[in-house]
């Protein structure tokens, strides 16, 4: 089991790695890839590159899930592993806008396309390989999904404040950006050789002697399932990409140093890391929807108020108090939510349903979440913008549970027509 968990975990994270990065550096990358007299509007453009992206993703989760669903959770991640290192690996050596004019913005734009695609294949393969490890704890198993996107988003933002503060803007500007993107480069090929040589779920191999075998066909998952899960999803993705956006946040429009900003994700990265875990293990004994409505609830209630005292006073200290709180909240919903989502439907469509109940929600409220933000601060005038979406995107998913409360856990290997 340790060694299925560490092929998903290294692999997940690498992929969240790649994408965390360019959210955290989306200052930096604007002003290189997107020369403009307002900084705002290069930031826009930046954002919009990584929104554009996620318009692949359902194209993503619906081949590479059906993939799965016909050769194996492996082949799958093996796949989506060697896409997103051929994304990295542009970005990573891509020339600048001062260098090579338009065809650097395009390229880049080519480059988030395939990291979109292989991350649309990746949550529902990853996320099944994960539950499907042990039905009686699948809760803990899948929670690693988010507790390795959190690793991710702790790495990342951990380069962040360390370069920060170790190099001064010009070098930041020259060269130090593309550190992480290399870093990615280099943790790939273990990622691989690990999800190479890992085992089949046991769950998806009995259920290939139950039917015609892995390359049979396989039903597509219910549609009011997938809508189910996609709400669900809402709060998770507008969440995650909140807490990308506040480092962008805080320097924009607060005006406080860079490092702050960092200082908070690298505390939210914790959170993110410890709390999946005990909360998937917890639903485990008592349910799902006993942790997740409830954090939901609580994920709608805390940003106004938040960001309203953020915002009365700005400072470092309640940056990081503001991450901390929003993301131990969103934490606990987390947790559950893989499983959750995994239980909604059978092993012969899981990865096809998980992929595309992500990836529709991620493409509708979480993909353009981050230029949405800062659209909205820009429109309105009022820094407190983004936490009125934030609330809005739980009560969406707090229905869609309400609502799937009628939905029984899908049996294992029940092929549904």
């Amino acid at each position: 089991m340790t060694k299925s968990i560490v092929a998903a975990v290294i692999g997940n994270a690498l992929e969240w790695f790649d994408l965390v990065v360019y959210g955290i550096f989306a200052q930096v990358i604007a002003d290189l890839f997107f020369p403009s007299r307002d900084p705002s509007v290069s930031l826009l453009y930046a954002l919009g590159t990584f929104g554009i992206s996620f318009i692949v993703r359902p194209i993503g989760a619906v081949v590479v899930g059906r993939f799965a669903d016909r050769s194996g959770r492996r082949a799958a991640l093996v796949l989506v592993t060697t896409l997103m290192l051929l994304g990295t690996a542009i970005i990573a050596a891509l020339p600048t806008y001062e260098q090579i004019g338009v065809s650097a913005p395009a390229l880049l734009l080519m480059a988030r396309l395939i990291q979109g695609f292989s991350a649309g294949g990746e949550f529902g393969s990853a996320t099944a390989y994960l539950a499907e490890q042990d039905p009686g704890r699948c809760g803990f198993y899948s929670s690693w999904q988010f507790a390795s996107q959190g690793l991710a988003m702790l790495l990342a933002s951990g380069m962040g404040l360390v370069l920060s503060l170790a190099i001064d803007k010009q070098q930041l500007y020259a060269w130090g950006w593309r550190l992480p993107f290399v870093v990615g480069l280099l943790i790939g090929p273990v990622a691989y050789f690990i999800r190479q040589h890992a085992d089949e779920t046991p769950e998806f191999e009995l259920a290939c002697t139950r039917t015609l075998g892995p390359s049979s066909g396989r039903p597509l998952p219910r549609w009011n399932h997938v809508a189910v899960g996609a709400g669900a999803v809402v709060v998770a993705t507008v969440a995650l990409y909140m807490t990308l956006y506040l480092p962008t946040f805080t320097k924009s429009v607060l005006g406080l140093p860079a490092a702050a900003g960092y200082a908070a994700t690298v505390t939210a990265g914790i959170m993110l890391v410890l709390i999946p875990p005990l909360t998937g293990a917890l639903s485990d004994r008592i349910g799902r929807i006993q942790i997740a409505l409830p954090a939901a609830i609580v994920v709608g209630l805390l940003p106004i108020p938040l960001f309203a005292w953020l915002i009365g006073e700005p400072s470092a200290m309640r940056v990081v108090l503001v991450q901390l709180a929003l993301a131990s909240a969103i934490g606990c919903y987390l947790g559950v939510l893989p499983a959750y989502l995994s239980e909604l439907f059978p092993v012969e469509s899981r990865t096809t349903g998980l992929s595309l109940s992500y990836n529709l929600s991620v493409v509708v409220a979480g993909g353009f979440a981050p230029m949405l933000f800062a659209v909205l601060v820009r429109v309105t005038g009022n820094p407190a913008a983004p936490s009125f979406y934030l609330s809005f995107a739980a009560a969406i998913s707090a229905v869609a549970l309400v609502i799937g409360r009628r939905f029984r856990p899908a049996p294992s290997h029940e092929v549904v027509h």
